[in-house]
C-alpha cells in the first residue's frame, strides 16, 4: 500500500540509544521518524552502506557531519553521504526528525550503524 499515517508505522527502539523510531521500507529505500529526549543522541557513527537524509521536525540539536558542526532545528534538511561520520546532541527536546535511507536493507533505521573511533571526543564537542 502506498499510503501511510506516521502514527501507524511499526515502532521499534534503537539499539544505540533511547530513541524511539517508526519505520517502513520500500524496494530501494527506508523511511521513518525518530524521537530523542533532550540531552541525548547516538554516539558519532558512520554508515558504510547507506546514504541518508534527515529533516528536522521539532526540537534542536547540535550535529556534526564530516568535520562541520551546526545547530539544526525545524525545517533543516541534512544530507549524510555513505561513510560520513555524523552524530547529534539534543539541545532542545524532545527532538523529532524524519529520516530517509538507501538502500532499504532490512528496514530498520540503525541497521548499518558503526561507531566512530573518536566518538567520545566528538560527543564532548557536541555538548560544549
Amino acid at each position: 500500500m502506498p499510503f501511510y499515517r506516521m502514527g501507524d508505522l511499526p515502532q521499534g527502539s534503537s539499539k544505540v540509544g533511547p530513541a524511539v523510531s517508526h519505520a517502513t521500507a520500500g524496494e530501494l529505500m527506508k523511511v521513518g521518524w525518530v524521537i530523542y529526549p533532550q540531552g541525548d543522541g547516538p554516539p558519532p557513527h558512520f554508515h558504510p552502506n547507506e546514504e541518508q537524509y534527515i529533516l528536522m521536525l521539532e526540537g534542536k540539536m547540535n550535529m556534526i557531519c564530516g568535520e562541520e558542526i551546526r545547530e539544526i532545528g525545524p525545517g533543516d534538511l541534512v544530507h549524510i553521504p555513505r561513510n560520513t561520520r555524523h552524530g547529534i546532541h539534543i539541545t532542545e527536546g524532545p527532538a523529532k526528525f524524519f529520516a530517509v535511507k538507501s538502500p532499504a536493507g532490512d528496514g530498520t533505521l540503525d541497521q548499518d550503524y558503526n561507531k566512530a573511533s573518536d566518538a567520545d571526543e566528538v560527543t564532548q564537542r557536541l555538548k560544549d
